[in-house]
């Protein structure tokens, strides 16, 4: 039975979506191809017919992400330091992170970390280049309204992205090792004080993240 090349199109786009979503939730090596096909109600074996490897089908369906994602994001306007850090509480918070709303560069970046694959590494790197672009561009936007007092330059914007990325990136890997509900919503919490700190901002936030699952 041959089939029509819209109906292929279709097939495909179905495969990369469950793609999308099973690996950024659980990361490259805890997905197989069974489980993406079983989302994507099709049989194993038509697997093939539109990729050669688990690891081709990984960085398409997340190139895919990032140039989606890309789009959304740069659309938003940064109004204030209070849009700003409730990005950096999305982007630190494990539960939205793993379960809630579409796949996303910065579950690229929580999952894959010290993956020894190149052409993860690979994607890894573009989904930090588009986070470290979208912070970027949002704190050059604040400095411009003079809302954070302790960047005082383009250059300083580009620095002070690379500490929150580092910093949000670190206290999310270490989070997800830690058994106490507590301490993970206290080191997310106060990752996100020092960031607000680290703008010049004066108002640490008090209330915990949404609690871990």
């Amino acid at each position: 039975m041959s089939y029509t090349k819209h109906h292929k199109k279709q097939s495909k786009e179905r495969i990369l979506e469950s793609a999308s979503q099973l690996f950024c939730q659980f990361g490259y090596e805890k997905v197989s191809i069974s489980q993406v096909m079983k989302l994507a109600r099709m049989t194993h074996g038509a697997f093939y017919a539109h990729f050669e490897s688990k690891e081709a089908l990984y960085k398409t369906s997340l190139v895919n992400v990032l140039k989606r994602n890309r789009t959304n994001r740069l659309a938003k306007s940064p109004f204030s330091i209070n849009h700003l850090m409730e990005l950096v509480n999305n982007l630190t918070n494990l539960r939205t992170r793993s379960t809630q709303g579409d796949p996303s560069p910065e579950n690229i970046l929580f999952n894959e970390i010290g993956n020894d694959s190149d052409e993860i590494k690979n994607v890894y790197e573009k989904s930090y280049h588009s986070i470290l672009k979208l912070l970027e561009t949002r704190i050059k936007a604040l400095r411009k309204l003079r809302q954070v007092p302790n960047v005082r330059s383009s250059e300083g914007a580009k620095e002070t992205s690379r500490v929150i990325l580092a910093t949000m990136v670190g206290a999310v890997a270490i989070a997800k090792s830690i058994q106490s509900d507590e301490e993970r919503q206290l080191l997310l919490l106060s990752a996100q004080n020092q960031i607000l700190s680290l703008l010049g901002g004066t108002t640490h936030i008090k209330q915990y993240a949404t609690p871990i699952v």
